[in-house]
């Protein structure tokens, strides 16, 4: 399971200032044709934001120039399309612990703030719902009831204190914290705000959209979905 929300992209003051730092290289700002405008039929060129991110409020609009620009230093490869680094993506995931250790690959130019496993795993009673389990079968799905009832069990040892076979546990003992930690199994679903920006997002989807974990493919496919998404995806006609 991995879910994508809050989108939020380069601004207008942003991609501006994105395209006159393509242009450097040759001295070439009198050719830009890219400004201020909207998503809407009346647009004299193609917005930055597609329909779904605009909703045809004002926008900065990629001119025909700067675009086929654009296209033009994707397809040279990293070196030539720099522009891309400076185009940021945020955005907040939640995905199973499994999926943040292999996202965790991507550490140049990513940064993550995550809710705290370490802080608050005991701030609420550990259910089915916090797990991505929808591909286990009935032997997993008891497996993982058992590891929860024993989350369960040692959340609430190290909340009130007792005794668990013949043992006595005051609250908050560094002990019990660790029978969750140690335990807690990689299916566990946390939620991280990510920056990332297009060049990032064009090595993951060369890398992964085939990838045998369906939170990649997903992950892949809103990629897909991202205004001028070709840049990233190397599918310009």
């Amino acid at each position: 399971m991995i879910k994508l929300e809050h989108v939020v992209l380069a601004s207008p003051e942003q991609m501006e200032f994105i395209v006159e730092g393509m242009r450097n290289p040759m001295n070439s700002w009198e050719k830009s044709d890219s400004g201020n405008g909207c998503d809407s039929d009346l647009c004299s060129g193609p917005c930055a934001f597609s329909p779904q991110w605009c909703g045809n409020t004002p926008r900065y609009v990629l001119g025909e120039n700067d675009y086929t620009l654009m296209q033009k230093l994707s397809k040279a490869g990293t070196d030539h399309r720099k522009f891309m680094r400076m185009m940021p993506v945020y955005v907040r995931i939640t995905a199973p612990l499994y999926w943040w250790k292999e996202f965790d690959t991507y550490k140049v130019g990513t940064v993550t703030n995550s809710c705290s496993t370490m802080h608050k795993i005991a701030a609420k009673e550990f259910t089915m719902d916090d797990f991505s389990c929808e591909k286990l079968n009935r032997i997993g799905t008891s497996s993982l009831w058992d590891t929860i009832d024993i989350l369960n069990m040692a959340r609430t040892l190290y909340l009130e204190g007792g005794d668990y076979k013949g043992e006595h546990y005051d609250s908050k003992d560094k002990q019990v914290w660790w029978q969750m930690i140690q335990l807690l199994p990689s299916s566990y679903n946390q939620t991280r705000n990510v920056m990332l920006n297009y060049e990032i997002l064009s090595n993951i989807y060369k890398s992964r959209k085939e990838h045998k974990l369906d939170e990649w493919r997903e992950f892949c496919r809103w990629i897909e979905t991202l205004p001028y998404s070709e840049l990233i995806t190397g599918g310009m006609e």
